[in-house]
């Protein structure tokens, strides 16, 4: 404990709990929530979530953290429930500003690690590794670890011990009684705290609108073995990069069909590496290849497990899909297994990547029963029992839309809490609790804060701005495209705002234009009858010819025209 946390514990034994939500409450992503007893203070996950399409410029938008900046002094340390971007994503924004211990499972550190290393800050001696039911203090809080089930490996509840009484925060979590690495739902510990009394639940709301419970993960293992037994040519199975437990399900089952598996595109090799590394992922020896030696091997005894569940123009499975992967390629006859849902605005792309899937030839299956995915999330059922479970004085609903956040706050009634004890809000909104009262006492500073390709901070009204014209200036590439023959008709137009209008640039648009004739006539006729795709090529061949003549980074937009 610090000198200050010793002091103002002191000082002020009976000033009121704060819960300050800073995101993931009216919003799904950019989780992050603050606790606070006088000057003390720890943070519970720093989440991220993915710009909109008319943020331009944008890679990611984390939450606006100063308040938590401003009291940097005060921040006794930050407790991580589990590894999604959506709770991990913008720890090095949040570590940067504020060096103090990190907290959480193996895995999640493991993969938090990485992206601390790409930020090149030093965090060696702050990550502070817990196991589930190990508790920690920090100021005048005492956390203990509770295990949950979720998809992805290490995840955790918190229960934090407060000079006001207990607060229990879920983490994303469902209760899955047959997972697949064996570590349960921990429904003891839960019910324990609950015997003693909760002071309030933060509980997650992502699917209080979906009915009944969520199927386990074992189901989509029945699922994907009948696809190993009907299958005779090569299996590739997509899925998010973070749900170890599916691909350790592919793994068990090619090993079990007498197959080996490669796994394909960076996200999905990196995940599996500091699986592997804490024994999260098992496979015997000589089970796992490299895509180039699955490319040797006969197609039936292959199972390649591929990142781009969602369609995006240059992951593995698209560039699979147009025949354009150094690798890897499909045949007529192999069996392509989308096992993962459609994130809402992907649908578009994920039915690009599968229309040109079945022009390779393959058989492509999406949903069906036994399912194919499973939510990580609870359902309905799941989220009273948790609430009957922990019987809490007071309930915040988090990580969810509003619908999300007053569906659940319904759930809630029904199970017997008082409507006066439902605290609904939004992001910024500080509810101050005490063993007697709870109210909502004001707001703080929150919002989005948008991050470029540089990892830098950029403000709103630059987002706007960047609808016409980039920090780094501006490109547009007009190129039109014969329906018919898919050939050039006439030659690329290229259009800059932003630039400097000096001979040497001049040149360097001319040769702009000649790398996308480049570009489109490389292509291959599939490709260029696929909009995204022929985009995806042109702002990366772009991008690096004016990295490399003039080191900009100018936003790229091209623009195809069919005649």
């Amino acid at each position: 404990m610090t000198k200050s946390a010793r002091t103002d514990h002191v000082r002020h034994p009976r000033a009121p709990l704060q819960i300050v939500p800073l995101g993931g409450v009216g919003e799904f992503g950019s989780n992050c929530t603050v606790l606070r007893h006088g000057t003390d203070l720890v943070v519970i996950d720093a989440g991220l979530l993915f710009p909109e399409e008319q943020s331009l410029g944008v890679n990611f938008v984390i939450p606006d953290l100063s308040y938590i900046e401003e009291r940097a002094a005060e921040v006794r340390g930050i407790l991580l429930t589990h590894a999604h971007e959506d709770h991990v994503g913008a720890l090095p924004w949040l570590f940067d500003k504020v060096r103090v211990p990190v907290y959480g499972s193996d895995f999640t550190l493991g993969l938090a690690a990485r992206k601390l290393r790409e930020h090149n800050l030093p965090h060696e001696k702050h990550l502070k590794r817990v196991k589930a039911g190990e508790e920690i203090r920090l100021g005048p809080f005492t956390v203990e670890f509770i295990q949950v089930t979720h998809s992805i490996p290490g995840s955790f509840g918190l229960a934090v011990k407060t000079p006001h009484g207990t607060v229990v925060h879920t983490g994303d979590f469902k209760m899955d009684q047959t997972p697949i690495d064996g570590h349960g739902f921990d429904f003891q510990s839960f019910s324990f705290h609950g015997d003693q009394g909760v002071l309030a639940l933060l509980s997650d709301s992502t699917n209080a609108e979906v009915p009944g419970f969520t199927g386990s993960e074992r189901q989509v293992g029945e699922a994907l073995d009948g696809v190993f037994h009907r299958a005779t040519g090569r299996i590739v199975v997509s899925t998010f990069a973070s749900n170890v437990h599916r691909i350790q399900q592919v793994v068990d089952l090619a090993v079990a069909h007498h197959r080996k598996v490669a796994l394909v595109g960076s996200s999905m090799v990196s995940t599996a590496e500091v699986a592997a590394s804490l024994g999260y992922l098992k496979a015997a020896p000589g089970t796992l290849i490299d895509a180039r030696e699955a490319g040797r091997l006969s197609a039936g005894r292959v199972v390649l497990v591929a990142a781009g569940s969602q369609g995006e123009p240059m992951s593995a499975l698209s560039r699979i899909a147009l025949d354009d992967h150094k690798e890897v390629s499909i045949d007529a006859g192999d069996t392509v297994v989308l096992s993962a849902r459609a994130i809402p605005g992907n649908e578009k792309s994920i039915n690009r990547v599968i229309n040109h899937l079945y022009r390779r030839g393959a058989d492509v299956i999406v949903g069906g029963r036994p399912p194919l995915h499973v939510s990580g999330h609870a359902s309905r059922e799941e989220l009273k029992i948790m609430l009957t479970l922990t019987r809490p004085r007071y309930f915040i609903p988090i990580h969810g839309e509003l619908r999300q956040i007053h569906n659940h706050a319904r759930l809630a009634e029904q199970v017997g809490v008082p409507r006066e004890r439902i605290l609904l809000g939004t992001s910024g909104d500080v509810f101050e609790l005490n063993e007697k009262e709870a109210r909502l006492a004001g707001r703080v500073t929150a919002g989005r804060v948008f991050i470029d390709g540089t990892h830098d901070e950029v403000d709103e009204i630059v987002v706007r701005d960047r609808r016409h014209i980039s920090e780094g200036g501006i490109v547009l590439a007009v190129v039109a495209i014969d329906r018919g023959s898919g050939r050039m008709d006439g030659e690329p137009e290229i259009v800059s705002r932003g630039f400097a209008a000096g001979p040497g640039d001049q040149e360097v648009l001319r040769e702009a234009g000649r790398l996308v004739r480049r570009s489109v006539e490389s292509a291959t006729p599939e490709e260029r009858a696929d909009r995204g795709v022929m985009k995806a090529l042109i702002q990366r061949d772009l991008k690096r010819h004016f990295r490399k003549t003039l080191d900009r980074r100018p936003m790229i937009i091209p623009a195809i025209i069919e005649t």
